[in-house]
């Protein structure tokens, strides 16, 4: 059973995902807010996965309601009516779990929350158009093979076995490396270990 909540200011929408959740073997609805302090005041506060409107009427930052949300301890996937694309993008930086604007099927909604859940990231087709047209500037520019050598490299491959696969010498792939880690400290977002560039891979979606 995961347990959930929701954070929308559209009432009628919070009370037809009561209704539906109600029906759910899989997933517990522990309450709703219509802001991000409103939810972190309640017991709804500690949910194993928080749905979060990315637009709310209280004027909020997307960004630093992901952070609120991710510092108490909850994943966060990201719903909208409307995908904004800086919007979006911004949210995912900051630390959401993924993004699905609210057209999608109930359906969807369920898989993604369990893919949330078990510590994945929920991609979808308005996800992976955002991060393809952002043009930020705490984003840097890698090049294909930059991209594929902090993909692999990140994603547990030892340097060697990194260097095997896109058919590289062992000293090229750490210059690429080398590139990808400067690259990011130009931009204010350094990553020296394993574990911050598989951060900054999560961060900027490309892991996709």
């Amino acid at each position: 059973m995961i347990d959930i909540a929701a954070v929308d200011d559209d009432r009628m929408l919070l009370d037809g995902l009561s209704s539906w959740l109600s029906g759910q073997r899989r997933l517990r609805l522990l309450g709703t807010a219509a802001t991000v302090g409103e939810l972190l005041a309640g017991p709804a506060g500690r949910a194993d996965v928080v749905l979060l409107d990315l637009v709310l009427r209280d004027g909020s930052r997307p960004e630093t309601n992901v952070r609120r949300v991710r510092a108490a301890g909850s994943k966060v996937l990201v719903i909208s009516t409307v995908a904004d694309r800086d919007r979006v993008v911004a949210a995912v930086a900051a630390g959401a779990d993924g993004y699905l604007t609210k057209n999608h099927a109930l359906d969807s909604l369920v898989e993604a929350v369990e893919t949330v859940a078990r510590g994945g990231t929920a991609h979808s087709p308005e996800l992976a158009f955002a991060w393809a047209h952002d043009t930020g500037p705490l984003r840097p520019r890698l090049a294909p093979r930059e991209r594929q050598v902090l993909r692999d490299y990140a994603s547990g491959l030892t340097l060697k076995a990194t260097a095997r696969r896109a058919g590289i010498s062992v000293h090229t792939a750490k210059y690429y490396l080398d590139q990808v880690k400067e690259k990011y400290r130009q931009v204010g977002r350094p990553a020296y270990t394993k574990i911050e560039l598989a951060q900054r891979l999560h961060e900027d979606g490309l892991n996709t």
